[in-house]
This record gives C-alpha cells, sequence and structure tokens, in this order.
C-alpha cells in the first residue's frame, strides 16, 4: 500500500470536542491525514464518527480544539468555505437525485450555464461528465441516464467522480461500501485505490468492515466514547486486534457503568 510521501500532514485535527446540551460527542480528538494516504476510521454507532466528519466538512464547528490544512490553521465557516479548500464529503445519501440524468447529476450545483444567457450549456456538461468519470476509470455506459437506473456503486463512483472533479484533495467517504453486494463493493475499493495512487488525493473513510479497512487504508483509528483509542497502520494489524480491541473497550465500558 501507498504511505504518506514524508511531505507533512494533509490534514490534522488536535483536542477536537464537541456537546450537545448534556451529551458529549467528541471529547479530544486527535487525527491525522497524510499526503495520498488512505485513513479508515471505524467505531460503533454513537462513537462519534458523523459528528467528526461533520466538522472536518465544515458542517459546524467544534466546542474546542483546531484544525489544520497542509500545515495552516483554519476556522472552517460552512461547507462551502471548506470546499473552497479542497475539503469534500460523499455522505451515504450521496445528495443525487434519481430523475436527473448522470451528467446532471454530476454537476448538481455546479452546472454551466451559457453567458450572456443563463441556459445550461449541457453539451459541454456531457462532455466533461464523460471525461471526468473515465479518467478516474469509472464505467457508466451513457451519462444521459437517469441516476435510478444505475446500481448502488455506480451510483457512488459518480458521487466520488464529482467530488474528485471538483479540485478536492481531501476527500471524506462516509460508509461507501453500505448495503453493497460484493462486485460493487469491490469496485469502490479500486476507484478508492486508484485515487490515492493516481492523483494528490487524501482520503477519510468511515466502514464497519475491517477487512475493507485493512484491504485499501494505509491507516486505521479507532473512535470510541468521542476519542480515538486506536491509531496502527493497518500492516502491522488484523481483524483479530481490531475485533479484540473493541471488545476488550467495550467490556471495560460496561464494568465502569
Amino acid at each position: 500500500m501507498a504511505a504518506p510521501n514524508g511531505n507533512g500532514d494533509r490534514l490534522v485535527a488536535e483536542g477536537i470536542a464537541k456537546r450537545f446540551g448534556a451529551v458529549v460527542a467528541l471529547r479530544n480528538v486527535n487525527l491525522r491525514l497524510g499526503r495520498n494516504e488512505v485513513l479508515g476510521l471505524i467505531g460503533d454507532n454513537g462513537a462519534g464518527k458523523s459528528t467528526l466528519i461533520k466538522i472536518l466538512t465544515g458542517f459546524q464547528p467544534p466546542d474546542t480544539g483546531r484544525i489544520l490544512i497542509d500545515g495552516q490553521e483554519v476556522q472552517l465557516k460552512s461547507v462551502k468555505h471548506a470546499r473552497s479548500l479542497g475539503i469534500d464529503t460523499v455522505f451515504q445519501d450521496l445528495a443525487l437525485i434519481n430523475e436527473l440524468s448522470v451528467y446532471h447529476n454530476m454537476f448538481l450545483n455546479r452546472e454551466v450555464v451559457k453567458k450572456p444567457l443563463p441556459f445550461l450549456a449541457n453539451r459541454i456538461m456531457k462532455r466533461r461528465a464523460r471525461e471526468y468519470l473515465d479518467d478516474i476509470g469509472v464505467q457508466i455506459g451513457d451519462v444521459n441516464d437517469e441516476v435510478a437506473r444505475l446500481s448502488g456503486g455506480q451510483r457512488q463512483a459518480i458521487a466520488v467522480a464529482r467530488s474528485v472533479h471538483s479540485d478536492a484533495s481531501i476527500l471524506l467517504l462516509d460508509e461507501p461500501l453500505a448495503a453493497m453486494g460484493a462486485k460493487e463493493g469491490a469496485m469502490i475499493l479500486d476507484l478508492v485505490r486508484r485515487l490515492r495512487d493516481e492523483r494528490d488525493i487524501s482520503i477519510i473513510m468511515i466502514a464497519h468492515n475491517y477487512v475493507h479497512v485493512l484491504e485499501v487504508c494505509d491507516r486505521v483509528n479507532l473512535l470510541r466514547g468521542g476519542e480515538i483509542i486506536f491509531d496502527k497502520p493497518t500492516a502491522e494489524t488484523s481483524v483479530e486486534e481490531l475485533t479484540n480491541v473493541v471488545v476488550r473497550d467495550l467490556r471495560a465500558a460496561r464494568q465502569g457503568s
């Protein structure tokens, strides 16, 4: 697997904390993402993964802590601001519209228009959509097809391609393999590998399946109770170790409650 290239971390989060009333979602999260690295983020439901991703993508601010991109501290003011800094997220719902074509979804909220009249430049968007998909090796028959006709893997790939070609350098993938079969899951894992190996992109991938994490990620973090309690290169761990860490920590939590 590719390792960080030594030019410093692409993204660093230090001392991130977030609470909602009496509920503590994140306590003291310290996370780093290397250049051209795929980081697997695992943890049970309620561990704080979604809150962390929302903070890193500019959807909500942390209560305390700081975020650095390429060594520079930033205050993420909104999702749009985060995108302008190269951070984009592909959530489970994908933000695709079933009734629209592949190419219209590729340019959703980023439409190319003719000037001076505000008409959609459909021919240009079709051509670019085809180029974008071919560029990262995504097999889609016809960009005129409605998204509703595509498989789950193809839909996921469209959402990823849209982010990549919006100049994202940090890509957050929220459960990209959820509810997919083996063939479609393999397609998305191959896409993640190509993005890491062939483009200047760093990826955080949230996943529940430890096998998938070990197969495609360079490093794995385990988030439990609002803190990262495990950080290790995937080449130095195993499904058995990850499972044992989760079980041991869960037992300790139960005994302490």
